[in-house]
């Protein structure tokens, strides 16, 4: 079998091809710079821009299962930037998987194509559309998957999308990075009253759920799926990360609704004077930190047969490596110890 992966010089997307490697599939990743990575575990790599319809039709001609991996994520942009990437690209992956009797097709999606403010926990499959939504992102992703799960029958194609949330592991290059770098900056806060639970997945756990997506495609064309390793208290969890870089736990608190007005007001800002950077804090990202985002994962144990097997010490055993994990252990022993006396 022939597997093209979008995205496949990626965080997720690199993941996945070596997974589809090692079942000894013929696997081909495709990016904009692709042939720029050390890629001789993850099958050919070639160069191309999905927002190319005919490039995109050259390198989905001849396989058979297309994994949509390539987005551009963030809570800040050009508009016109996350329609390219997201909502151009994947049309272009859609018409070539028809044109080229491709009928096969498991997209990357997010649990954020059906947040618009706020989300209780516990959501399932069932959570409609967003109403509003706070990023480019968030609304360019929804725009895709549902025009993925539409094209799902036509000309014999079979598709389903994945929601993975807060994907992170070893080889992280945006989550984790971004949490220590901001907390040994000392801008580290904690938004709202620290109670809120979300879900995490692994990035091994991820990729392992676009396989199952595969192997029981017939159950799950036509629908999206939560996929999350673990439910954790997020600031907890943050702070237990700290401890293991050998950082100070997180102290300082933000209410939750000051957040948000911050974000609103530094989003005004940034686009009055039309500034590309990130500002410090958005209302996506207030409502992200404060409140519940943890989802009903039954659907994927059931139909896709999905079992995760990344969660607490092991993930972050695997993330900080032997060496970390064993001076946080005996740093941990000797503070239970200073206590104890």
């Amino acid at each position: 079998m022939k597997a093209l992966v979008t995205g496949g010089a990626g965080f997720l997307g690199s993941r996945i091809a070596r997974l589809l490697v090692d079942r000894g599939l013929d696997v081909t990743v495709c990016s904009r710079r692709a042939s720029t990575r050390p890629m001789a575990d993850i099958g050919k790599a070639v160069d191309v821009d999905l927002c190319d319809g005919a490039a995109t039709m050259r390198a989905i001609a001849g396989q058979d299962v297309v994994f949509h991996v390539a987005a551009k994520a963030g809570v800040w942009g050009k508009r016109a930037e996350y329609v390219a990437a997201n909502v151009t690209a994947t049309r272009n992956v859609l018409a070539a998987c028809q044109q080229q009797g491709v009928h096969k097709l498991i997209y990357t999606s997010t649990p954020s194509v059906v947040f618009s403010g706020q989300l209780s926990g516990g959501a399932n499959e069932s959570a409609p559309y967003a109403d509003r939504y706070l990023t480019h992102y968030a609304r360019t992703k929804a725009i895709a998957e549902r025009e993925v799960l539409a094209a799902n029958g036509l000309g014999g194609l079979q598709a389903t999308a994945l929601r993975p949330h807060l994907i992170w592991g070893k080889g992280d290059p945006h989550l984790l990075p971004r949490v220590l770098d901001r907390a040994r900056a000392g801008k580290l806060k904690q938004v709202g009253d620290g109670r809120n639970r979300v879900d995490i997945t692994h990035v091994q756990d991820a990729a392992q759920a676009h396989l199952d997506a595969l192997d029981h495609l017939e159950v799950a064309a036509g629908k999206p799926y939560f996929i999350a390793s673990e439910t954790v208290a997020l600031w907890p969890w943050v702070n237990t990360v700290l401890r293991r870089a050998g950082i100070a736990e997180v102290t300082a608190q933000v209410n939750a609704s000051t957040a948000r007005k911050a974000g609103a007001v530094l989003e005004f800002l940034w686009k009055v004077f039309g500034l590309s950077s990130e500002p410090p804090m958005t209302r996506f990202v207030a409502e992200n930190l404060a409140t519940d985002h943890w989802f009903d994962i039954s659907a994927a144990r059931k139909d896709l047969h999905y079992t995760p097997q990344w969660a607490g010490a092991r993930a972050l055993d695997e993330y900080f490596g032997a060496e970390a994990v064993s001076a946080w252990q005996e740093a941990e022993a000797q503070n239970t110890a200073t206590a104890n006396t």
